[in-house]
Parts: structure tokens; sequence; C-alpha cells
């Protein structure tokens, strides 16, 4: 591999299906299906494909919390999406999502089946159904729409520009990590400054902050790309202090088990869910046995 300092770009980029790291299989520069599959369909109206990573785990806390306050409309299917698998690429997935990234839900409640895709989409699809986890407050609520689309615009330094320089390229490069290190580092303060005058980052408890934490409150407690005491996270006690309070709420621990397919440890790897009682009977420590 050239030297990242030498490299000249050529007049016409082109594909090359050998390089890109760990997750070089499952990239490709175009869209659509690659086969046919169809997806399958559980016995709730809503009907989730998904993989336990940050993006994914938003839905699962999102739908465990609405459980936990009562909406049992929320009852749903999780389907696991093993990406590294390539099933995002079947025809039936596509069909949900064209973009072919996890997470996509369906929603059969109404006379024309709902898809909703991207993450943050399906956040708020759900939050307004339910009437729950989204201020009612204008003033609030807006407060809440600004964190919410600063962590989708976000995010993608910290995962696709930090996590995979300092975690998944083939090589590792200090340009690369060292500007992607700084936008993670700057992000984290601006969560810090603001969590420092408030609880929460909408007034109450809300789909910005399972948003934000999938990543961020994940990252500052040790859950993603190793990478805690490299950047120092323990120096943001305010992103610390929320990050815990949130990992704390039981919901949270059963979002994140669902579609989680990876870890050591199997007693937080629900592959599928189809019901509450899964989450005592069909994790795969208990599978294994």
């Amino acid at each position: 591999m050239a030297d990242d300092l030498t490299y000249t770009p050529p007049k016409v980029w082109t594909w090359d299906a050998e390089s890109g790291g760990k997750f070089a299989s499952i990239n490709r520069p175009v869209a659509g299906p690659t086969h046919d599959k169809e997806l399958e369909v559980g016995k709730h109206p809503i009907q989730l494909y998904s993989l336990a990573t940050p993006n994914g785990v938003k839905i699962t806390i999102l739908l465990e919390e609405l459980l936990a306050a009562g909406h049992t409309g929320a009852e749903y299917d999780a389907w696991l999406v093993n990406i590294g698998d390539g099933v995002q690429f079947g025809s039936g997935f596509v069909d949900v999502n064209p973009n072919s990234k996890i997470p996509a839900l369906m929603d059969h409640s109404g006379e024309t089946p709902q898809r909703v895709f991207e993450s943050g989409a399906i956040l708020l699809y759900l939050a307004e159904k339910f009437g729950a986890f989204i201020p009612s407050d204008p003033a609030k609520k807006t407060e809440m729409m600004s964190w919410l689309f600063w962590q989708m615009g976000s995010a993608p330094y910290l995962g696709g520009g930090f996590g995979h320089f300092y975690a998944y390229a083939p090589e590792k490069f200090q340009y690369p990590i060292d500007r992607f290190s700084m936008e993670a580092k700057r992000q984290l303060d601006v969560l810090d400054r603001h969590l420092a005058d408030n609880e929460w980052f909408a007034g109450e408890y809300s789909i910005a902050d399972i948003a934000i934490w999938s990543w961020y409150g994940q990252l500052v407690l040790g859950r993603l790309y190793d990478a805690a005491e490299f950047l120092d996270v323990a120096s943001y006690k305010n992103v610390m202090r929320w990050a815990k309070a949130v990992d704390a709420r039981p919901a949270v621990t059963r979002g994140r088990m669902v579609n989680r397919a990876f870890g050591d440890d199997l007693s937080m790897q629900l592959h599928e869910r189809h019901d509450a009682a899964d989450f005592d009977t069909k994790t795969q420590d208990k599978i294994a046995k």
C-alpha cells in the first residue's frame, strides 16, 4: 500500500475491492440488492431489522423505553441483520432501506405498511407515534431536535472518521488519526460544556439523549474502539456523569442486548427479540447450555 503522504489520486477513481480494511468485503461504490431475499415478518406490527451497532441500539433502547413506560403498542420483533454477511444487500432489506444500512423498520399497524429508515428518522417516527420521549413544550422540542440533528451530523466523524482510522484501517497513519481525534475531542467538549449546566440535553430525558448516548456515551464508557484512554475520556466529567445515568436505566440495558451478535459476554447477546420473555430465556449464554 502506498504511503498516504505520497499517494497521487488518479484522474478517474476506480474501485479496488481488495482495499478498505476490515469491512472491505461489504463496501462497494454502487447501491441496490446483490441477491433476492425476502425479510421475515413476526407477530407484532413493528418489525425491526438491525444489528447492535451504535445506530442500531438507538432504536432498541427507545422501543424498550416505550414498553417500560406502558406503551404496549411498541411491542416489536427484532431480526438480526449481520452486516458482515451482506444481509443488508438482500432485495427485501433494500426495499425497506434503499441505502442498505441498519437499522430499518416496518410498521404494519396502519392500512398501508410504513417503511422508515435512518436511525434519526426512526427515533422521531416512534417518539411522535407514541407521544413519548419527545418534549411537548415547543422550546424544549426545538432544543431536542437541534441536538438530535447534531448527533446525526457529527457521528460520521466519530465512526467513519476516528473509528475507522484508529481501529479498522489496514494500516495506521498519523495524519487521519490526529485529524479525527481532534474532532472527536472537540465534539466531546461541546457535549461536556452543555452538560455542565443541564441534566439532559433538552430539559428532560428524550430521544436526543438516546441518540447521543449510543455513540458518545458508549465511547466514554469504554465500549467503542477501545479508545477511552487514548481520547482521555475521563476528563469530560459532565459527559461521564450523564453517560452513567443513561446506562443505569434498565431499558437501556435491554436495548443494548437486542440484535447483539458480538462481544465476549454471551449473557448480553439476544440475537433476535420477539417477546419480552426472550431476555430471560433466549440470550446466547442460555442457548449455549
